[in-house]
């Protein structure tokens, strides 16, 4: 169920999403991440000629959140041009895992439809700093 919360991530994406930077895809895309403390944050895909250097949408706006000192997320809304509201990338999944592994995932697109999904589903068993921090010591 989209709940006002969800709506209100949903409008940030698609207020920003006409900002991306898509000239090769032609594929923009409109992120919002909000933290535990309901702050919002957006942000777009930024393609580059050399497509590895390439950041998502998704990215973007959780990088904007770190920037302002922000270090926990509780939901990100994203907003593509898809039929079906499209999941994020493996790589933008493994970062918001990062940042909170039960995050609501809040899908949506140029038609108004919407799908809600929980990051644990869309990337079970992820590996975490958790994992990282144990070898290093």
């Amino acid at each position: 169920m989209v709940t006002r919360a969800d709506q209100v991530l949903l409008d940030a994406a698609i207020a920003v999403q006409n900002k991306a930077h898509a000239p090769f895809s032609n594929y923009p895309v409109g992120a919002a991440v909000r933290t535990v403390d309901g702050t919002i944050f957006v942000g777009v895909n930024v393609e580059s000629a050399s497509f590895s250097l390439t950041c998502c949408a998704e990215r973007v706006a959780l990088f904007t959140a770190v920037s302002a000192g922000h270090g926990q997320i509780d939901a990100c809304a994203i907003v593509t041009a898809e039929a079906v509201p499209a999941a994020p990338c493996g790589a933008c999944r493994q970062v918001l895992s990062e940042f909170g592994v039960d995050i609501r995932i809040v899908l949506g697109n140029a038609k108004g439809d919407v799908r809600i999904a929980a990051l644990n589903d869309l990337l079970p068993e992820s590996f975490t700093a958790a994992q990282v921090l144990t070898r290093s010591n």
